[in-house]
């Protein structure tokens, strides 16, 4: 009983992992296969455990070409610590893998909202469907209730969606990932029902054209990217 009491205090301060830390890298296209080789070296040597790496290529969008990058889930107090994983690992990436890329590139916080979702944060697929929405100023939040509102329409077609919140990354705003679990053909036409009709039924007659009028006074802009995992260049 006095072991359980001592440990009471960490217990109730531990903070949960839902952050995640998404990096975006841009190869040469002369270095293209000297790229991929170098990044899957370096997941799999040097990003295990808490740092593992989740690399995903973009298929779409204006960052076609590119590749994404996921590092956690982890917790803000396990990124205090975190560091640079030591002088090798730097070295390797600095050496190895950064001058195969362009200088084109970013780094972004994100933290994952569970009651926004409809799927765990875990349960993962191999393609996804990334939707970035930015806030106008002083909306921000609003757009959780927007949001809440979806998740009806989501949960009434079966659509496995997890919600992030960008975290002191740049324009304050939120992205949905659809996790396409029967694969691209969940896009085509007739799959599922329209959105408008899921939405209508799930929160009243009507209430999509009442929404889209929200989403216009709340939302500066919007903008969607196709991602394919690679487990090849992915951690181990």
């Amino acid at each position: 009983m006095l072991a359980i009491c001592l440990l009471i205090p960490f217990i109730g301060f531990s903070q949960a992992k839902i952050v995640l830390n998404s990096t975006r890298v841009f190869p040469k296209p002369e270095k293209f296969s000297e790229f991929e080789k170098a990044l899957a070296s370096h997941s799999q040597k040097y990003h295990t455990g808490d740092w593992k790496w989740r690399v995903w290529s973009i298929e779409s969008g204006p960052d076609a070409g590119g590749y994404m990058i996921t590092e956690g889930p982890n917790s803000w107090e396990q990124l205090d610590a975190r560091g640079d994983l030591g002088a090798e690992h730097t070295a390797d990436w600095s050496k190895n893998v950064a001058p195969l890329t362009t200088e084109r590139g970013g780094s972004s916080y994100i933290e994952f909202q569970q009651d926004l979702s409809t799927v765990q944060l875990t349960d993962y697929a191999d393609k996804i469907v990334v939707n970035h929405m930015t806030a106008k100023p002083g909306k921000i939040n609003t757009i959780p209730d927007l949001i809440t509102k979806l998740k009806n329409a989501w949960q009434a077609g079966g659509e496995s969606v997890a919600v992030y919140v960008q975290v002191a990354s740049g324009e304050p705003g939120y992205l949905t990932v659809t996790r396409l679990k029967g694969g691209l053909k969940e896009l085509a036409t007739g799959f599922r029902k329209p959105l408008k009709e899921r939405y209508n039924t799930a929160n009243g007659a009507g209430s999509f054209d009442q929404f889209l009028k929200d989403y216009a006074d709340d939302v500066e802009n919007r903008w969607s990217e196709l991602l394919t995992f690679k487990p090849d260049l992915s951690s181990k």
